[in-house]
């Protein structure tokens, strides 16, 4: 099979042929099941995605543990650092995941077209992108606080906040390359080696954090520390076993200069990509920092921010099958498969829905379990209650809009997705949330109601575009004309 022919046997690679060599056009019908649901699909991705999703929260609660241990030093320091985890989302996370998005999209076809030896060179390429990208990040970082109060945020808050992210410049670096190491090889269907090279940092950083934040004196600035320690650690050992592995050695062939001849060719997808999941991103985050404008900053700062991180998590679970739907339709697209890319996301829709719809009844359930994590407040735990359903309504459309944003990373279609959030989160969700939060008496609920909105109609946008745009793989050679997708 050609994804064997990289990643050995000991991964399920997602790009399947028949028993001749030749890629199955349509799924096999075998009981009343597969009109639901292609079982032996939905199989491939659930085996695919499973370990993504537990990688991607593991690597996510290295900077949420931190947050929590230093939650419960007091209400100062839980808005200052959750304060600072929603910036490091902002300015960090958005961007460097975005960025490697590009991977996504060249990778993941010049795997499924079997152009092995390019791999590398586009990773590298990457990496010299963000490289870049870290160092102009970290000089915005030193300035945070003035920023921050440039925003209206308390003072107080503000400046916990700056001492927080000055401290978590080195991580910053080991996140960028991270990002797009774990794109080369999401690409190439080697995801159960990362469930052990993602749990044993956090389990390192559980360790670590709790050290240096109650034992060392370091208090509020031992958390940062520690997840830049743990990030560094992550970032090597994934390094580490590209480097050594036999798996990759048509896919990674060392170090060349020839990567920087494919930096614009990189650059002319990464940047999409990252205005594409900037926007999104940015959109959850002005929340937190219009709640810091509403009464009792103090509260409303950390429950927005409280919501906020519990739906990144759980995007993350559903992350794992946005990526199964982008490596499948990338895959398929560069074997020139454009059917089976349309019946896998098909398949991932429907899988997607069904882990969303467990996460909702799971924090319905336990919400007030959860909420104990981040604060002991009584004020701010009633509230959360208050708030679950509607944060319940978000995480669902997340769920869908997240495979759909997967399968626009994986054709190319990065610029689409730009203009789509761009429309649907800041000309329709952010005005419903001023209005709703500052106009009536539902404050930080109205915020969230408006990024409803904003979220059902990017979903139902990017769904009607996706139906409608002509699959093809993507030309790199400069065409722009074949980079664009054609409305047919």
């Amino acid at each position: 099979m050609a994804a064997s022919t990289s990643s050995g046997g000991t991964e399920t690679p997602l790009l399947r042929e028949n028993d001749n060599g030749r890629e199955n056009t349509r799924p096999q019908v075998v009981g009343w099941w597969n009109k639901v649901l292609d079982m032996e699909e939905a199989k491939h991705q659930l085996l695919f995605s499973l370990p993504m999703i537990l990688t991607n929260l593991f690597y996510y609660l290295i900077t949420l543990v931190s947050v929590m241990l230093v939650g419960h030093l007091g209400e100062l320091q839980l808005a200052g650092s959750t304060l600072a985890n929603s910036w490091f989302s902002v300015t960090g996370v958005a961007v460097m995941v975005g960025l490697s998005g590009a991977l996504e999209t060249l990778c993941g076809q010049g795997f499924g077209a079997k152009e092995y030896q390019m791999l590398g060179i586009y990773l590298q390429a990457s990496c010299i992108i963000s490289l870049i990208f870290s160092f102009i990040i970290s000089i915005i970082w030193f300035y945070t606080e003035p920023i921050l109060v440039l925003l209206h945020q308390s003072q107080d808050i503000a400046r916990t906040a700056a001492l927080y992210m000055k401290f978590f410049i080195p991580g910053l670096f080991a996140y960028s390359f991270l990002q797009n190491i774990l794109r080369f090889l999401q690409t190439q269907s080697v995801v159960m080696p990362l469930i052990v090279l993602s749990a044993l940092p956090l389990l390192l950083h559980i360790g670590i954090a709790y050290g240096l934040v109650q034992w060392s004196g370091l208090s509020l600035t031992g958390a940062p520390v520690a997840a830049s320690i743990s990030l560094w650690i992550s970032m090597l050992l994934l390094a580490l076993y590209v480097m050594y592995a036999k798996k990759f050695k048509q896919t990674w062939q060392g170090l060349s200069m020839h990567s920087f001849h494919y930096v614009f060719t990189n650059m002319k997808l990464a940047l999409p990509s990252a205005a594409m999941v900037c926007l999104e991103y940015w959109a959850f985050e002005v929340l937190v920092f219009l709640a810091g404008l509403l009464p009792d900053s103090q509260i409303t700062t950390s429950l927005l921010a409280i919501c906020a991180n519990t739906e990144f998590i759980a995007y993350m679970i559903t992350y794992g099958l946005s990526a199964a739907a982008s490596t499948r339709v990338s895959n398929e697209l560069g074997a020139g498969n454009p059917e089976r890319a349309k019946h896998a996301m098909n398949v991932t829709l429907k899988l997607s829905l069904l882990l969303g719809f467990c996460f909702v009844l799971a924090l319905g359930f336990g919400h007030n379990i959860w909420i104990q994590f981040f604060s002991d407040s009584s004020t701010i735990q009633r509230e959360f209650a208050s708030v679950t359903p509607l944060l319940a309504i978000s995480i669902l459309l997340d769920a869908i809009q997240g495979v759909l944003s997967g399968v626009t990373r994986g054709c190319g279609w990065q610029h689409l997705a730009v203009y789509i959030n761009l429309a649907t989160f800041y000309l329709i969700g952010l005005p419903i949330s001023c209005l709703l939060g500052f106009k009536t008496n539902l404050q930080y609920k109205g915020l969230w109601i408006g990024l409803i909105c904003g979220l059902l109609c990017q979903t139902v946008t990017l769904f009607l575009v996706i139906r409608r745009a002509k699959w093809t793989k993507l030309d790199v050679s400069g065409d722009k004309d074949k980079e664009q997708p054609h409305v047919v």
